[in-house]
């Protein structure tokens, strides 16, 4: 099989993160799916370039803000498909052959998200999660972004903003993103961190002021101060 798929990752200080990610990739490069990986780092001043360099990956720097990070990586790959990851997002081990029958069709898909951590609020948020993706089709960037080059150009890619970048291009794809049966993990900390009912409420209500028009930059100085 060619391989015609791009792998995206922003990366910022994400040296602890990286190299678990980095490894679940290694079925796709086994069965030769994965054309290029590319990291879009934000400044970090940790290993994570030498990590990321030691991988085979190339390397795109820019300003720290996740949404231009992912944009300047989408304009360095050169696949037929992108798959956007978080740098702290591990795929399952069958993750290639459900690319693989995904990429013969021209939609969307991300993965059903999971978190690394136990306990009913790790499954309550989860859940969540997935039915916003499910049913209101806004799924976040943790759970992946597997898309056509041609789609991604045609509904203008990433937005160069500092947050919400995984929900505008969500948007701009309405009705044409599918959820696989595939789960990927996320990482929980900041969660476990902030507290599950806290951190969960600050992301809906983040959520629901830039849905009715808030501007993202006063968002993200707020969601990072707290």
């Amino acid at each position: 099989m060619a391989a015609r798929l791009s792998i995206i990752i922003p990366t910022l200080n994400a040296q602890a993160a990286l190299p678990a990610t980095l490894d679940c990739l290694l079925p796709g490069v086994a069965q030769g799916v994965i054309r290029e990986l590319i990291v879009s780092d934000g400044g970090s001043v940790d290993q994570t370039i030498a990590l990321a360099k030691d991988a085979g990956a190339e390397i795109v720097t820019g300003q720290a803000g996740r949404g231009g990070q992912l944009k300047r990586g989408a304009e360095a790959a050169r696949g037929e498909w992108l798959l956007f990851l978080h740098a702290d997002t591990h795929l399952p081990p069958d993750w290639v052959g459900a690319v693989c029958v995904q990429m013969k069709k021209d939609r969307a898909a991300v993965f059903r998200l999971s978190f690394r951590a136990t306990g009913l609020m790790a499954h309550v948020t989860a859940g969540w999660a997935n039915w916003r993706s499910r049913v209101l089709g806004l799924p976040y960037g943790d759970q992946g972004l597997l898309i056509s080059r041609q789609l991604y150009d045609a509904v203008g890619g990433y937005a160069d903003q500092p947050l919400m970048e995984d929900v505008a291009i969500a948007r701009a794809l309405r009705g044409r993103i599918e959820m696989l049966a595939e789960t990927a993990s996320t990482d929980a900390s900041r969660y476990e961190q902030g507290g599950w009912l806290r951190r969960g409420g600050r992301n809906l209500l983040t959520l629901t002021r830039y849905m009715l028009g808030a501007d993202p930059a006063r968002l993200a100085a707020g969601y990072h101060k707290s």
